[in-house]
């Protein structure tokens, strides 16, 4: 049992609301429903982290990482798993990171593209989840492109299949995910970011990060880490190295 400080920060109301992003495939951040419940690696680093602190989890599904980070504030959440950037910063504190994010584009069947250069033409139509880490760094690679704002992977999913886009901007292990839902589609085989996913509180909350931040440490070097990227399939997923911060 965590000491009352650490509670009180993490765990106001009892219990241990952990944010999660839900999407059509798992990936390091994104959470897959299954049923009534929801699988995926937050999920299980989440559930991990509240039987530490010894109070119930409970799962807050949100359609994409920009709905969490806009309701940080909101006294919704407790803690998150998401990648990170410049611009989450100013919602959330980040912690040590528990994977080695790469984010790329999937291109539509039949598509000439071959790399995240060739995406940066006029004409060519880039969709990707609103508010995202991914789609701020794919937008600022490719600015002469029509870039789209979907409020989740399942939605742009659907508009490829439709032809409205050419590429899809998401984390590799996602795109992954995509390639069966959309057959003929391609993962380049460049990025256009390469980050860190991290586990993360809404601000003002030191002694809550300081306790989230020692479990992720504990959680890699213990190999749940890893344990929890191969559950879900994803073999290729990188773990960040021991001490490596969001």
């Amino acid at each position: 049992m965590a000491d009352a400080a650490v509670l009180q920060q993490l765990a106001p109301t009892g219990k241990l609301r952990i944010a999660v992003a839900v999407a059509p495939s798992p990936s390091a951040q994104f959470a897959v429903k299954d049923g009534d419940t929801y699988k995926g690696v937050a999920v299980m680093l989440g559930e991990a982290l509240a039987k530490k602190l010894g109070v119930p989890a409970e799962i807050v599904p949100h359609a994409a990482s920009g709905e969490i980070q806009n309701s940080a504030a909101d006294n919704k959440w407790d803690v998150a798993f998401l990648p990170v950037d410049a611009e989450r910063k100013k919602f959330v504190d980040f912690g040590s990171a528990y994977h080695l994010l790469q984010s790329t584009f999937l291109v539509a069947p039949g598509s000439p593209m071959q790399s995240v250069k060739d995406a940066n033409a006029a004409g060519v139509g880039i969709g990707g989840v609103a508010n995202t880490a991914t789609f701020r760094a794919a937008t600022a690679a490719t600015p002469k492109a029509t870039h789209i704002e979907f409020k989740g992977v399942d939605i742009a999913t659907a508009a490829m299949n439709d032809g409205k886009i050419q590429a899809i901007a998401l984390s590799r292990e996602s795109l992954g995910g995509l390639l069966a839902k959309i057959p003929g589609s391609r993962v380049l085989d460049d990025a256009f970011l390469n980050s860190t996913t991290s586990v993360c509180v809404p601000k003002g909350r030191p002694a809550a990060l300081t306790y989230a931040n020692a479990f992720v440490e504990e959680a890699k070097a213990s190999g749940l880490v890893r344990q929890a990227f191969d559950a879900m399939g994803l073999k290729s997923s990188v773990v960040a190295p021991a001490g490596m911060m969001g």
